[in-house]
């Protein structure tokens, strides 16, 4: 719809994945998808904040809420801060320092996060077929479960963010963002990639990647995946969508699109511990 002509588009659907089932995510779940051109990945931080604290007023009036005993303020700004830094205060592990060392970047990670042989964890992180996966892996390990208050975290690898547009001043990092509150991830955005030929190229390596089964592929569109529900390669076929390349041969404008959890929206706003609560139809168990 950018490619013919309209600047601002925004959808809220359903969203069906072949996933796992969770407090925090059902397999079929609501988003709301929008893009905006000539804006970037800040314009849509801004966005966000102004649609949640909007919502958050409406619903409790007032920017203070209780959710399951923990204090969250909502008031602006919110916090911005690189996958990077986090991580490095969070470990002491300075991801800038490895380069490509991807030997050297895991044997430090797992002494520093004290991941021995018998760590269900270990296997994922010896299975990262890149530093920018290392960094990721180590990001949701020992970082996404302490963001209480609501983070914008910035500048995503490229490696696993592949709709994402190049950042401007860091190679080999992309205008990515994801926010988290409650140490969940509630919306998922970026810069668009509009560069057809680098589109092409990411998505072909994404489908060598997959045939070659080093790493399950979980779209990145909406987020609202959390890092335990790996999916099995075999379990479908990835190929290219020429339309959608096509579409960026026509010409795309500049542009910043957001996915936002509004099932996780509303988690939040009316304190339910559970998705299976603000859900109308959830996945039960069947009755015996």
């Amino acid at each position: 719809m950018l490619v013919g002509g309209f600047e601002k588009v925004y959808e809220i659907g359903r969203i069906f994945r072949n996933e796992g089932l969770s407090t925090r995510h059902n397999p079929e779940f609501t988003t709301i998808e929008m893009y905006e051109a000539y804006s970037d990945y800040e314009s849509m931080m801004n966005m966000t904040e102004e649609i949640i604290t909007r919502c958050a007023l409406a619903v409790n009036g007032k920017l203070t809420l209780d959710y399951q005993g923990v204090e969250i303020s909502l008031g602006r700004p919110w916090r911005r801060e690189t996958m990077h830094n986090l991580v490095k205060e969070a470990t002491g592990i300075d991801f800038n320092e490895f380069g490509d060392d991807l030997t050297t970047a895991k044997e430090v990670a797992l002494q520093k996060l004290d991941i021995g042989r018998d760590n269900q964890n270990r296997s994922s992180m010896e299975a990262c077929p890149s530093v920018g996966h290392l960094l990721n892996e180590v990001f949701e390990l020992a970082v996404e479960p302490q963001l209480l208050q609501p983070t914008f975290v910035l500048d995503y690898p490229l490696e696993v963010s592949p709709l994402a547009k190049p950042h401007r001043r860091h190679a080999g990092l992309t205008e990515r963002f994801e926010l988290f509150v409650c140490g969940r991830e509630m919306a998922n955005a970026f810069s668009e990639l509009t560069d057809p030929l680098d589109q092409r190229e990411r998505l072909e390596e994404q489908v060598r990647q997959h045939k070659k089964k080093n790493t399950g592929f979980v779209s990145e569109a909406c987020g609202t995946e959390d890092k335990n529900r790996k999916v099995d390669d075999d379990a479908y076929e990835v190929t290219l969508d020429e339309d959608f390349l096509t579409a960026l041969e026509y010409g795309m404008p500049p542009a910043s699109g957001m996915g936002l959890g509004i099932d996780r929206l509303v988690m939040l706003l009316t304190n339910s511990a559970s998705i299976r609560d603000v859900i109308a139809f959830p996945v039960l168990k069947s009755v015996q």
